[in-house]
């Protein structure tokens, strides 16, 4: 998979693919991430790539000529599954919508900024909108790496255990089960037996159950879901 980022703080984005699981991707040649500086892309005056709204009121546009430019340049080199921007007004990253991704070969991540981007570029260029969470953020490069991180961990290879992704919380549209490690017993607070007496499928009902009983308690909406 290759993931195309388009940023106007590319600084911002390089740490979270510099450690853990996503640089080991990275270094496994799993996945690529190239940064694109937005203001690589304009020829206006101090590097501006946002400019006053048409109508009057408060906060900057993005522009969409060196947007434009960037996505055109990117484009004439390869073809894109996908081309997201992220904004709050997109639908919401959920687990479905990282399993899908995660098939795709390449795709280009806008990061917006300002009040936004013309609508042109949405119009247009856009084929997915995603907000991570119905709240605003300075910008779309959190939010990038967000959706990296739930893209890149389910791709073959990424995890040392594959079958961990696919117990994940949000998979089959359940909360995951308690989990438990040594010692058996810390303080009189004891994990349960059925974890250790080495009844696979009895342990295997046991975590369906808790799975169950902690969506509808803390999650029921995921239930009515179905």
């Amino acid at each position: 998979m290759r993931i195309d980022i388009i940023t106007v703080l590319p600084e911002l984005l390089k740490s979270p693919f510099e450690a853990s699981i996503l640089k080991r991707s990275i270094e496994k040649g799993l996945v690529e991430v190239h940064f694109h500086n937005l203001r690589d892309y304009t020829d206006k005056s101090y590097n501006q790539i946002d400019d006053y709204q048409f109508g009057g009121g408060a906060g900057m546009v993005m522009m969409i000529e060196p947007i434009d430019k960037c996505i055109t340049e990117l484009k004439s080199q390869r073809s894109y599954d996908e081309v997201i921007y992220m904004t709050p007004d997109g639908s919401t990253l959920n687990q479905r919508m990282a399993n899908s991704l995660s098939l795709v070969e390449n795709i280009i991540i806008l990061c917006g900024h300002y009040k936004g981007v013309d609508q042109r570029v949405r119009d247009t260029l856009i084929t997915k909108e995603i907000s991570i969470g119905d709240y605003v953020l300075s910008g779309g490069e959190l939010g990038a790496a967000v959706l990296c991180d739930a893209i890149i961990r389910l791709i073959p290879g990424v995890l040392n255990n594959e079958t961990s992704a696919l117990t994940d919380t949000f998979q089959d549209d359940l909360l995951a089960p308690p989990v438990y490690t040594r010692p058996a017993e810390y303080k009189g607070l004891k994990v349960p037996e059925v974890l250790l007496n080495g009844n696979f499928p009895k342990i295997e009902k046991w975590r369906e159950d808790q799975a169950y009983e902690r969506t509808k308690k803390l999650r029921p909406d995921l239930l009515d879901n179905d």
